[in-house]
C-alpha cells in the first residue's frame, strides 16, 4: 500500500505496528444507521477529534490470527470499532474546530 509521502508499509513492517495506529478513536458519529455489525449500528459517517469526516466504505478484514489486516485499507481509509471501514471524505466540509496536526 503507498501512501502519498512515498512511506510503503510492508506485511514485515504491519505486523510490528500496533493496529491501534489504524483505528480512529474519540469520534462523533453522524447520519443515518445504515446496518449493523455484532450488535452496534453502522452509521454512515463518523467525525474525528479534529473535525475531519470520513464516510462508511466496509468491514475490516481479519487475519487468521484475527486481527485486523491493515495492509488492506487503501490511501486514507481508518478503522473504527468493532471493524468497520471509514474513509477520508474530501468532499465533505470539516466541523467548526480548527485541526491541531503535527507536521
Amino acid at each position: 500500500m503507498k501512501f502519498k509521502n512515498g512511506f510503503k508499509l510492508t506485511a514485515k513492517a504491519s505486523r510490528r505496528l500496533p493496529t491501534e495506529y489504524f483505528v480512529l478513536a474519540d469520534i462523533q458519529q453522524e447520519g443515518a444507521v445504515i446496518g449493523f455489525l455484532a450488535g452496534q449500528p453502522i452509521r454512515e459517517m463518523v467525525i474525528d477529534h479534529d473535525g475531519l469526516r470520513y464516510r462508511f466504505v466496509g468491514v475490516a478484514p481479519r487475519l487468521p490470527s484475527g486481527g485486523f489486516d491493515v495492509l488492506a485499507l487503501r490511501p486514507g481509509e481508518w478503522i473504527v470499532q468493532p471493524g468497520l471501514i471509514y474513509a477520508a471524505d474530501p468532499k465533505a466540509p470539516a466541523s467548526g474546530r480548527p485541526a491541531d496536526r503535527a507536521a
